[in-house]
C-alpha cells in the first residue's frame, strides 16, 4: 500500500467516526470498585534516511484497567498488542516507533519474526495506601524526571526529548515505598530489577532478574516556598549516583528547573545535569529553553561509534540545548515544536507537531521532524542529528 493511499484510508476513518463514545466499562460497590478503558493507536509513516527511504502502517492496542478492594488497596494493569512492521522500527530513538525497555521477558510474547507483533504487559502493580506509607510492586512506570526535554535523573525507560506522545511511560519491574514525612516532605525508596540482555529472547532481555543490574535509589523532596527541592541517592545498575533537583517559580513569571547527577562506577565517573527555564503566556503559548551537559558523550563525532557500542546514554555528544514550545492554535487543534542542538558538532533536530481533537475520545495528530547536519559516509557518523532521517507521521487515537 502506497502512503498517500495509507494517510487517506486514516483521514477517512477519523472524519467517519462518530462525535461521542461511552466508557468501555465500570463497575462499583460499597468495598470495591473497577474500570476498563482502551486505547487504538493507528500510524502511517514515511521516513528517509540518509542511505535509504522506508515508509509503512503500524498500530497498538492498549487496555488499561485499574480496580480497588477497600480504601487500601487498588491494582493497575496496563497491556497492549502492536504490531510495527521492520521498516518503522526504531534504532536508538533514530526512527518513529519504538517500545523496548529493560524488563523481565515473561510478561510478553512475539508472534512473528517479520515484524514487531507483540503482546505486553505494560504494568502489572498492586498497591497498598496508609495513612503516611504508600508500596507499590510489581510492573510500574517509575518517573524521577524533573526538567521535560532532558532528563538525567529519570533513569528507567525515559522519554526521548523530541517525544510528544507522554501519557503512558513503560512500565518496569521495581518496589516502591513513599513515606509522607509532613505537609510538604517525602521520603521514596525504589528499587528496580535488572536484567542481562539476551539475543535469543523476544524483548532482548533475559526472563530471570540479574542481581548485579539491580538498581536502589532513595529520594527525598521537601518544599522550600515557592521551591521544591529533591535528593537523590543510591546505585543504579553498575553506578553510584549521588544528584539532586530543583523546580520553582521567580517572580511569578519565570519557571525554573534544575537537575543532575555524579556518578562513579568501575569506567570512570561522570556527570549529567539540565538547567530548563519556561514561561506560560495567558493566551496559552508556552516556551521552554533546556541546557544539558552529558558526562557519558564524546567530545568529538569520530567517536561517537564507541559510545554507540557502550550504551549509557541516548545522546552521544556532550552539550545540548533544546527550544521548545506549544500553542493551542483554536481550542481544537494544539501545536506543537522543539529544536533540540548538538552543539558539539552543530547538528540539529526540528519536531513539529500539531493534535485535533476529532471528539472527546478521538484525535488525529500529525508530526514531522526535520534533521540538519553532516549525513554519515562510508558508515561513519559524522554528525549526530544528521543521522536521522526526515519523516512525517499520521496517527489517529481513539479512547473509549
Amino acid at each position: 500500500m502506497s502512503m498517500k493511499a495509507a494517510v487517506a484510508m486514516l483521514l477517512i476513518a477519523a472524519a467517519a467516526w462518530p462525535g461521542k463514545i461511552l466508557a468501555f466499562y465500570e463497575w462499583q460497590s460499597e468495598q470495591a470498585a473497577m474500570d476498563l478503558r482502551g486505547l487504538i493507536r493507528s500510524f502511517a509513516s514515511a521516513n528517509r534516511y540518509p542511505e535509504s527511504s522506508r515508509s509503512g502502517m503500524a498500530g497498538l492496542a492498549r487496555l488499561m484497567a485499574d480496580g480497588r478492594v477497600g480504601e487500601a488497596w487498588s491494582l493497575e494493569l496496563n497491556a497492549y498488542q502492536t504490531y510495527i512492521p521492520n521498516s518503522l522500527q526504531a534504532s536508538r530513538g533514530r526512527g518513529y516507533l519504538s517500545l523496548s525497555t529493560e524488563r523481565s521477558a515473561l510478561l510478553e510474547h512475539s508472534f512473528s519474526n517479520s515484524g514487531y507483533l507483540r503482546f505486553a504487559i505494560d504494568r502489572l502493580a498492586l498497591r497498598w495506601s496508609g495513612r503516611r506509607l504508600d508500596l507499590t510492586i510489581g510492573r510500574q512506570a517509575i518517573n524521577l524526571a524533573t526538567t521535560f526535554y532532558f532528563t538525567p535523573n529519570d533513569f528507567f525507560a525515559p522519554f526521548a526529548a523530541q517525544t510528544f506522545y507522554r501519557l503512558y511511560k513503560q512500565g518496569v519491574d521495581a518496589l516502591r515505598a513513599e513515606v509522607s514525612l509532613g505537609d510538604f516532605s517525602q521520603l521514596s525508596l525504589i528499587s528496580v530489577l535488572g536484567y542481562k540482555a539476551d539475543a535469543n529472547s523476544d524483548t532482548g532481555w533475559s526472563n530471570k532478574p540479574d542481581s548485579r543490574r539491580a538498581s536502589n535509589l532513595l529520594r527525598w523532596s521537601n518544599v522550600y516556598g515557592d521551591f521544591e527541592g529533591t535528593l537523590l541517592l543510591g546505585r543504579v545498575v553498575n553506578r553510584n549516583i549521588i544528584g539532586g533537583a530543583l523546580q520553582g517559580e521567580l517572580f511569578e513569571w519565570l519557571g525554573i528547573r534544575l537537575e543532575g547527577h555524579h556518578a562513579d562506577s568501575a569506567a570512570g565517573d561522570y556527570r549529567q545535569f539540565t538547567l530548563g527555564l519556561e514561561h506560560r503566556w495567558e493566551s496559552s503559548l508556552e516556551l521552554r529553553l533546556e541546557l544539558f551537559y552529558n558526562g557519558l558523550g564524546a567530545s568529538a563525532a569520530s567517536r561517537y561509534q564507541r559510545r554507540l557500542t557502550e550504551g549509557g546514554s541516548q545522546y552521544l555528544a556532550r552539550r545540548y540545548s533544546a527550544l521548545g514550545g506549544s500553542y493551542d492554535i483554536t481550542p481544537l487543534l494544539i501545536g506543537e515544536a522543539v529544536m533540540i542542538s548538538n552543539l558539539d558538532d552543530r547538528s540539529h533536530l526540528l519536531s513539529l507537531n500539531t493534535t485535533y481533537s476529532l471528539s472527546d475520545e478521538s484525535e488525529m495528530v500529525v508530526n514531522a521532524n526535520i534533521p540538519f547536519g553532516s549525513e554519515p559516509e562510508s558508515g561513519a557518523l559524522k554528525s549526530e542529528f544528521g543521522a536521522y532521517p526526515k519523516s512525517i507521521n499520521v496517527e489517529f487515537r481513539l479512547y473509549f
